[in-house]
């Protein structure tokens, strides 16, 4: 397996553009920060997403990087979906008691304008906790500062397993 790998890496490497390997090595960052356990997990390490929770809300950064991208070179709108979800799910996390979690059970997407720049921020709130549901609201902000997406989600509440 490991020479499958090393193979694969040194074609990749020898044919490679410039902006090939940036993303090599990008994704190769993230993958060694979420085996040092500085992520949670390989979506969080891939995608360099940096969650700061407070009382408010939760707020999640990530740079950009072209393999990000669409065909048509803006961000792909399942990876701003994928920011949107991961910040609205922490914050459900973080708001239930220990051995209680949180689910994606509906997520609605509005997409406004083009992903593009240099980071994504993703804001997260608390709109409704009910005994079974949550109801949490985001928004993505692109680095000049436009709104390029808003979304509500519904997460399940699961209980502990007795």
């Amino acid at each position: 397996m490991q020479e499958k790998i090393r193979q694969l890496l040194e074609d990749f490497m020898s044919q490679g553009t410039q902006e090939e390997l940036e993303n090599l090595q990008h994704i190769l960052n993230g993958l060694q920060k979420k085996q040092a356990e500085k992520k949670s997990s390989y979506i969080n390490g891939l995608f360099h997403m940096d969650p700061i929770i407070s009382d408010k809300g939760c707020e999640i950064s990530m740079p950009l990087y072209s393999y990000l991208n669409n065909s048509f070179h803006i961000v792909h709108g399942g990876v701003t979906a994928t920011l949107l979800d991961t910040a609205m799910g922490t914050l459900a996390n973080k708001l239930l008691p220990s051995g209680y979690h949180a689910v994606t059970s509906q997520l609605n997407v509005h997409y406004i304008a083009p992903g593009k720049g240099e980071f994504l921020t993703c804001k997260a709130e608390l709109n409704h906790k009910g005994s079974n549901v949550l109801l949490i609201s985001g928004e993505v902000l692109r680095s000049d500062g436009k709104k390029i997406a808003y979304a509500t989600g519904t997460f399940f509440i699961i209980k502990p397993f007795e």
